[in-house]
């Protein structure tokens, strides 16, 4: 099977996202390039650390950019076998409870399989030395 067109940028440092990206390859689910955003020049890839870290990037062969839940819809429309379940992810409705799902997983991906403390959004880590009871 020929490699989906875009690439998608994840968060290397996170556990969850590098299993979510390996049950992706799996599944059969391609980009003609996935990296982990610590790796990728975010300047020829017109993004910033702080987008990377708080969700999913795709950039389209033609420049466009999508994050969160439209940027899986993207790699998804990309996909042919998943092409529908891509297109309906943006279905008005079922548009806004992905965007609200992705948001939950985003800031529970440490508990998720795979998570670990370090997958944690920047504004959810405790501060190193920081009593995690507030003792």
């Amino acid at each position: 099977m020929k490699a989906a067109r875009g690439t998608l940028v994840f968060d290397g440092d996170c556990g969850f996202c590098t299993s979510s990206v390996r049950a992706m390859a799996r599944l059969h689910i391609r980009a003609a390039s996935v990296i982990a955003w610590q790796h990728a020049d975010l300047g020829a890839l017109a993004l910033t650390p702080e987008q990377c870290t708080e969700k999913l990037q795709w950039i389209a062969d033609d420049g466009s950019h999508a994050s969160g839940h439209e940027a899986v819809a993207a790699l998804l429309r990309a996909n042919r076998p998943w092409a529908p379940l891509g297109h309906a992810l943006l279905l008005p409705g079922i548009s806004w409870l992905a965007a609200g799902a992705y948001s939950w997983i985003a800031a529970h991906r440490m508990s998720l399989p795979g998570g670990t403390p370090a997958c944690a959004l920047a504004s959810q880590a405790p501060l190193p030395g920081a009593d995690p009871q507030g003792q």
